[in-house]
């Protein structure tokens, strides 16, 4: 149950900030799964140290894990449009 649970909110964070970034026309269902992930991911690595909070990845979802999961997401969506487009956006 714990991993169906991760992929939803893998894929709502990921979603997320597609909605930020302005991605979200070229991303389907599976891909916000993938970015919410690896930006989970990014967002345990760059930012939770800073902060203190774990991310969805590491078991406990709360507010500030998907807030931490979210800015992680929102960092690799950056980092794709800079080296695709050329600029953040």
């Amino acid at each position: 149950m714990g991993f169906l649970i991760w992929l939803i909110i893998g894929g709502i964070v990921g979603w997320l900030a597609s909605l930020v970034m302005r991605t979200d026309g070229q991303q389907g269902m599976l891909l916000n799964v993938v970015v919410g992930i690896v930006g989970a991911f990014l967002g345990g690595w760059l930012i939770s140290p800073l902060v203190g909070v774990g991310t969805i990845n590491s078991g406990n979802i709360s507010i500030g894990s998907i807030v931490v999961s979210l800015v992680g997401a929102i960092i690799l969506l950056a980092i794709v449009n800079l080296f695709r487009r050329g600029r953040v956006r």
